[in-house]
């Protein structure tokens, strides 16, 4: 797995359009083969308070994730690095 500082996370996390007074939960998804992440992603958020962000680490954008996400009301944006994918996602 990929190290990645504390510091530079909050600042990928902080470069999404994600609100920034909410609380965050993250799911570390870099080592879960497909279909996992995606299938992790959405119980998580299915266990959420609304008012929680959560913030997906993968080693790839979660392509197939997206329209999930849009079909269930949520809003998502993501930041990409060599190391890591970033994606926030939370609802209105």
């Amino acid at each position: 797995m990929p190290d990645t500082d504390a510091a530079d996370d909050t600042d990928l996390v902080a470069k999404t359009a994600a609100p920034g007074d909410r609380p965050t939960e993250t799911l570390d998804a870099r080592e879960l083969p497909p279909p996992e992440p995606l299938q992790n992603t959405l119980e998580r958020l299915a266990d959420l308070d609304d008012g929680t962000v959560l913030v997906q680490y993968n080693d790839r954008a979660p392509q197939h994730l997206y329209p999930k996400l849009t079909d269930r009301g949520y809003e998502y944006d993501t930041v990409e690095t060599d190391e890591v994918v970033v994606t926030a996602i939370w609802r209105e």
